[in-house]
This record gives C-alpha cells, structure tokens and sequence, in this order.
C-alpha cells in the first residue's frame, strides 16, 4: 500500500514530519513557505483517519503510524532520515526511534507529548476523552495549550479543520493511545541528537516538563524555549519556528 503524502523540497537533509492530534499534514500555517526546499526534501503524511488518508481503515495507534512512516522511507528510499513530530507526532516519532535506531539521524519534538505515559487528572482526561465528539472539548483544549490568548476567529478555524479532516472514531482511538503509551524504557539514554522546541505560552506542555522528561531520557536532548509561541509555533511564529529546526538539522 503506497503511503499518501506531500513533499517540499529536494535537498540532502531528508525529514519526515508528523503532525499533531488535531492537524494534518497540509495544516502547518505559514511556516511551509519558510521551509528551505534546496536543502531539504520533506515528506509530509497523514495518519490513517486523517486527511488525505481519512477513509483508509486501521487501528488509529502509535505503532501503526510507525509502522506507516518506516514504510513510506522504503517507499522514498530514504535509508536513513530525520524526524519532526508534533504534539501527539512526537510521541509517534519515537516510536519510529524505537523500531528503527539506526534509521534516524536526528529528531525534534515541537511542543512534544513524552515517551512516557501523560498524566491527566479526571477532570482533564473527560476533556480529551469527550473532544471526539464534542466541538466545544476541542475549543477549550486548543484555547488552553495556546495560553488563553489566541484569537476567537483562529480557534473556530482549527476546529473546524480538526473536524473536517478527521474521522471521530480515529480521533478516539490516537488519544487513547498516545496518552497511556510508555516508551520512557525503550528511549532512556538513547544518543540520537534531539531539539525538544516549546512555546512559552503553552500551558500543557511546558519547559519544566521537558527537562524533566525528554532531557532526562536523551543525553543529547536541548531544550528550547520559542517567546512568542504556544502550542502550535509553526502557525503562531513560523519563521522562528522554522530557523531555530532548521539550524539544528543542518548542524
């Protein structure tokens, strides 16, 4: 089964970026403009349920998306390659890291759920439990990792891509997934270079929380803060977001 997906560029560095719980492989805001496609050749997939691949049937986990980035290198012929995940992505990416070692340069996680099990308190988990079906879950959530300060126009407009381009059940089943999956033993002390980026505004997933997680696993974990940002920094400050990934990629 050929993997569906959208590719920039075509330079040496070679990335699959994976994209969040609530996006698509096309919902990267402006940043995709800022891309440098001389130096680097992307590829953008969707997840089973989402997008370009919303009616291909599967069981909406992390291992599939794995399963499904390891087979859209082979279809590339990208032996090797570097990862960007987003969110929920980032989760999937190491993933990918933990199926394939020797397969991946580098990785960077951008506001990065943890390879460890996400803790919720009741409360929060009825809330990204009950977004499948619920418009308003999702508002409150995408209104809550971006600091409370987006505006009211951009919030409606991911609310309505999320439920656009994915189905619910899908929807469903990746957060039951990626909210309870441990991988913390599997990456602890792994050396793949990694670039943990988080939005000083975002409310969920913090600095702290990646030190305490994703620099305590990977030696070579740097964290860094992007001012300006929340959640979604390839939307709220693209060119920042796209510089310091790319520098890092490049280095």
């Amino acid at each position: 089964m050929a993997i569906a997906h959208r590719r920039i560029g075509s330079g040496p560095v070679r990335v699959i970026v994976l994209h969040d719980w609530f996006g698509t492989c096309a919902h990267w805001g402006s940043a995709l403009d800022a891309l440098d496609p001389g130096a680097f050749s992307y590829a953008f997939p969707d997840y089973r349920g989402y997008g370009d691949r919303k009616e291909v049937p599967g069981r909406y986990t992390v291992r599939e998306i794995a399963d499904d980035v390891l087979a859209l290198a082979d279809e590339l012929g990208w032996d090797t390659f570097s990862l960007i995940g987003h969110s929920m992505g980032a989760k999937a990416a190491q993933q990918v890291l933990v199926r394939a070692p020797g397969r991946i340069e580098k990785l960077v996680g951008v506001a990065p759920v943890p390879a460890g099990p996400y803790a919720m308190d009741e409360a929060t988990h009825a809330l990204f439990r009950g977004a499948a079906e619920d418009p308003g879950k999702r508002r409150i959530i995408l209104d809550l990792v971006t600091g409370n300060r987006a505006s009211r126009h951009w919030l409606d407009g991911m609310v309505r891509h999320s439920l656009e381009a994915s189905r619910p059940d899908a929807f469903a089943a990746y957060f039951a997934d990626w909210q309870g999956l441990d991988l913390s033993a599997a990456v602890k002390g792994n050396t793949v270079p990694v670039l943990a980026l988080v939005g000083a505004y975002d409310l969920a997933l913090t600095a702290d929380l990646m030190r305490s997680t994703w620099q305590a696993w990977y030696p070579h974990c740097r964290v860094h803060v992007l001012p300006g940002s929340g959640h979604y920094p390839a939307q709220e400050t693209p060119v920042a977001f796209v510089t310091e990934t790319e520098a890092f990629l490049r280095s």
